[in-house]
């Protein structure tokens, strides 16, 4: 078996799509690079593709230094057949081979050992072959000063006995498919916990059972958060006597009574004492691995909707971060988000500077020339959004709500440090904010993916796999916009295919002792940015006002000479066929198809010429909600609300209605036909119009629906 075989098992893919990708990979190129560059090399095989064979590659690779290390092991033991080493090397899967390596797995002491140590074996070897009638008698032969009657040498065999049975593959196989197929999982409330505080939003599973393979990734999450937080005892089983049957059916070959009678109690202990337990744990295991993969997954839609986020563009913003008792921190921005001013204001109780605030915020708007207010949508948001609402500006003022979170993670972060080392958190703070309203993307990625707020149990998967899905959506969002390589940070650089944080930190030093780059040949001048790191990330790269138009487009540098005749073929200069639908038009890409440039290529280049550079968000608007809405006692079941959809699961999505609580709609409230992907109704920041079907006051929570 090699990369390809093993991938192609896994993804509907053919092997040369399969093959031509994996060298790419080997050869360092990028999901978004493999994407949009080599579409002829793949057959135009997209990101989500390129992902999958990404994945599986890595798990064969996986596999195999497991094959290495198990061969390995069983050599020293100078246990290693050729026929063992066969199936070894064939085997498929991880389990496959830990099977194959479990008896000569070095285990603790165990009672088959002891037994072993007891010269026990050749007795558990006689009642294994089911053809002994005196066993009795056989036993009474193994006696001595530790085992002192028959009953504790029979007892010693079948130690040895379980333990051969639950080292059966056979066995394993057959019982694991009566737990896929059978298995519950069950779970009961710690009786000391059962009137906890902390228990209560664990009320249902108190005594909770269901067919551990219908449970929803969101209830098997759930489920297991409360076990980790000793609330309640999970059990995983199946009818013990159908797995019984299996063993029996494996191990009894002959009507034997004296030797059936023992291998029956070996059975029963087998099942109970080994195999039961680590099946369970294996199937629950299993069960969780899909539930973290259902979750990464809602997580990544989820964050790659938030990072895609309508940006507000280029303009002056004014930022505020409400606050009660602490006041507003209020920050100017320039078009750039460099900050310009800070201060404090406090138009609330307890201070409640009310016309002092409105001079102020007037005063700024002018003499900064404010375009637009962005308010964190935190602590005394709705507050202060009326506040600025009454302040009569000399020209209409756009006033935004900007979701905060993580914004506190930010503020106090190494990069926040580094950008503001003469401010404190909460001027970094308001800052996010601001910034967070002209370019979401370009001021997301600096917070840990985590940390944003937009997941369904996210701190209850594997972090290791959540963390390579949230970059590769980080690093898919940031390259398919395109980058202003004059303006980026270092965090944001740091994601374009092919860069990485160092050479990120080398760009920026660069700019600021040469000046802004005046081309993408000049990133070559860049320390350590080689050949390679330049064809990846050239074409993600923008340089606004070039010599050469292409530079501010996502036509790669290795397609400019094609750029170029085909201007010329179409009788205009290079700068004049660029956006010329005329000119374009002209263009038969069927002349320009060649080995290595295909139909997939040219439309790509054809489509950036006619709009070179277009940022493939749509633009922000403007939501308001319900101004009598303010806290959860103004809400009343039946109510018509505007909302804003700000996280999606799997059971439903949060709808923000303008107070502190998010309501809830499931899943089967978001459509009056049955759904299974809440993502085919609802997108992250939607505007909604929703019904508020019941509000919970002492649980504070509101369930919301859509249909009307």
């Amino acid at each position: 078996m090699n990369t390809v075989s093993y991938v192609a098992k896994h993804v509907p893919i053919s092997d040369k799509q399969i093959t031509k990708t994996v060298t790419l990979l080997d050869d360092g190129a990028t999901i978004p690079f493999i994407a949009r560059y080599r579409k002829e090399m793949t057959g135009d095989l997209d990101e989500v593709a390129i992902g999958e064979i990404v994945k599986y590659k890595a798990a064969f690779e996986a596999l195999q230094k497991r094959k290495e290390s198990v061969l390995t092991a069983i050599k020293e033991q100078e246990a290693l057949t050729p026929e063992l080493e066969k199936r070894i090397q064939a085997a498929d899967t991880l389990t496959q081979v830990e099977d194959l390596y479990l008896p000569y797995k070095k285990k603790r002491k165990t009672k088959a050992s002891v037994a072993r140590e007891q010269g026990l074996e050749p007795l558990a070897q006689l009642i294994m072959r089911q053809k002994e009638e005196e066993v009795l008698f056989v036993a009474s032969k193994y006696l001595n000063d530790t085992i002192i009657n028959e009953e504790l040498a029979l007892q010693g065999a079948r130690d040895i006995i379980a333990e051969w049975i639950n080292e059966d593959e056979k066995i394993r196989n057959r019982l694991r498919r009566l737990y896929q197929r059978k298995s519950s999982i069950a779970a009961t409330v710690v009786k000391t916990k059962k009137d906890a505080e902390e228990a209560q939003k664990y009320q249902q599973y108190f005594d909770w059972e269901e067919p551990l393979h219908k449970c929803p990734s969101h209830r098997l999450l759930a489920i297991l958060r409360a076990e980790q937080e000793k609330i309640v005892r999970i059990k995983i089983a199946v009818p013990e006597g159908d797995a019984l049957d299996i063993i029996d059916d494996v191990m009894i070959k002959t009507n034997v009574e004296a030797c059936t009678d023992h291998l029956f109690l070996a059975i029963s202990d087998a099942y109970k004492r080994l195999l039961a337990p680590a099946i369970s744990t294996e199937v629950l295991n299993q069960a969780k691995e899909k539930a973290d993969e259902d979750a990464i997954k809602v997580f990544a839609q989820n964050l790659k909707q938030l990072l895609l986020a309508s940006p507000l563009g280029q303009k002056r913003i004014l930022a505020l971060d409400p606050g009660f008792k602490s006041g507003c921190k209020v920050v100017c921005l320039d078009e750039q988000g460099d900050l310009l001013h800070n201060e404090n204001i406090y138009p609330h109780p307890p201070q409640r500077e009310v016309t002092g605030g409105i001079k102020k915020i007037r005063s700024l708007v002018n003499a900064y020339k404010i375009e637009a207010i962005a308010i964190g949508n935190g602590t005394a948001a709705r507050e202060t959004e009326a506040f600025i609402k009454k302040i009569p500006f000399d020209n209409p003022m756009q006033v935004f709500m900007v979701n905060e979170s993580g914004a506190s993670i930010y503020s106090a972060s190494k990069i926040a440090r580094a950008e503001f080392p003469n401010y404190d958190v909460t001027v970094r703070g308001a800052v996010s904010i601001g910034r967070r309203l002209a370019d979401p993307l370009a001021e997301l990625v600096k917070i840990d993916a985590k940390s944003i707020g937009v997941g369904q149990y996210q701190h209850d998967v594997d972090q290791s796999k959540l963390k390579s899905e949230l970059d590769r959506v980080v690093m898919s969002c940031v390259n398919s916009v395109g980058i202003n390589v004059n303006t980026a940070s270092v965090p944001l650089l740091s994601y374009v295919s092919g860069i990485g944080e160092k050479l990120a930190e080398n760009i920026v030093a660069y700019r600021s002792e040469n000046g802004a780059l005046q081309s993408r040949e000049e990133l070559k001048k860049v320390p350590r940015l080689g050949g390679k790191a330049y064809e990846q990330a050239a074409a993600f790269l923008r340089i606004t006002g070039p010599k050469n138009p292409l530079d501010n487009s996502a036509v790669h540098p290795e397609r400019y000479k094609l750029v170029s005749k085909m201007a010329k073929d179409a009788g205009v200069p290079l700068h004049e066929l660029i956006g010329n639908a005329t000119a374009i038009k002209k263009i038969k890409l069927q002349s320009y198809i060649t080995d290595e440039v295909g139909l997939p290529t040219l439309t790509d280049i054809l489509k950036e010429l006619e709009k070179p550079g277009v940022d493939p968000r749509k633009k922000v608007t403007v939501f308001e909600f319900d101004p009598n809405v303010k806290t959860i006692a103004d809400i009343r079941s039946g109510m018509k609300l505007p909302g804003i959809v700000n996280n999606i699961t799997n059971f439903g999505c949060f709808v923000d209605i303008g107070v502190k609580e998010s309501g809830l709609i499931h899943i089967s409230k978001l459509a009056s036909e049955y759904i299974s992907d809440v993502n085919a109704v609802v997108q992250l920041h939607q505007h909604l119009m929703v019904t508020v079907l019941e509000v919970d006051l002492s649980r504070k929570r509101i369930q919301l629906s859509l249909i009307d």
